[in-house]
């Protein structure tokens, strides 16, 4: 077996995987964060964004920001609140 310390590249993983890979990140993200060393830190953060970038070359086409969490929506949001 190949030892891999950076995990497999992202462009090698399956759709499902790199999907599985990219919510696992962020769901350890903050134990990261609060709890991790600095060396840790950096190793999820460089994984994350190398994740997250294969994630949306896949799949830009099905991401589309909440309208509500764009200033402009959520302005539009508020004055129609506000009627």
């Amino acid at each position: 077996m190949t030892h891999r310390p950076d995990g497999i590249p992202p462009a090698q993983l399956s759709d499902e995987d790199l999907a599985h890979e990219v919510e696992h990140l962020h769901e350890t993200r903050h134990e990261t964060f609060l709890h991790g060393s600095s060396d840790a830190f950096e190793t999820h953060t460089a994984r994350m964004l190398s994740l997250e970038h294969e994630y949306l070359r896949r799949f830009a086409g099905a991401i589309r920001p909440d309208p509500r969490r764009t200033r402009a929506g959520s302005r539009r949001a508020a004055a129609q609140s506000a009627r």
